[in-house]
């Protein structure tokens, strides 16, 4: 297993006050590929994370830019009273914490995975 910050750009960013997208970009087509084949990143996912219904996740992909985006509403508004994160940058944490199964294991050199906690 590794860790999808460990594989991808993983960033969060407001989509306007009610919603919050997420991105996740690969730097190479063939790790992209190995993760949308396991297809451990999907709308269920988002829900599960951030607690909103699979209805409420605006999922897509793009395979020409080895990315997948996931838009879902916001808890509260962007800059409402209680709201802790008001450019919605640091929701991406959670998604990045997923852990990703590759073949060959987690230092494969194949894939040009390291792991960061050796």
């Amino acid at each position: 297993m590794v860790k999808l910050r460990d594989i991808a750009i993983v960033r969060s960013k407001n989509a306007g006050p009610y919603e919050i997208c997420f991105d996740i970009m690969f730097n190479t087509p063939e790790i992209y590929a190995l993760v949308k084949d396991v297809d451990i990143i999907n709308s269920a996912l988002f829900a599960k994370l951030y607690n909103v219904s699979e209805n409420e996740c605006l999922f897509s992909i793009y395979d020409k830019g080895w990315a997948i985006k996931c838009t879902v509403a916001r808890v509260l508004p962007s800059g409402h009273f209680g709201d802790s994160d008001v450019y919605g940058s640091q929701q991406s944490i959670p998604l990045g914490d997923v852990d990703v199964p590759l073949p060959g294991g987690v230092d494969s050199e194949e894939y040009g995975v390291t792991n960061r906690e050796q």
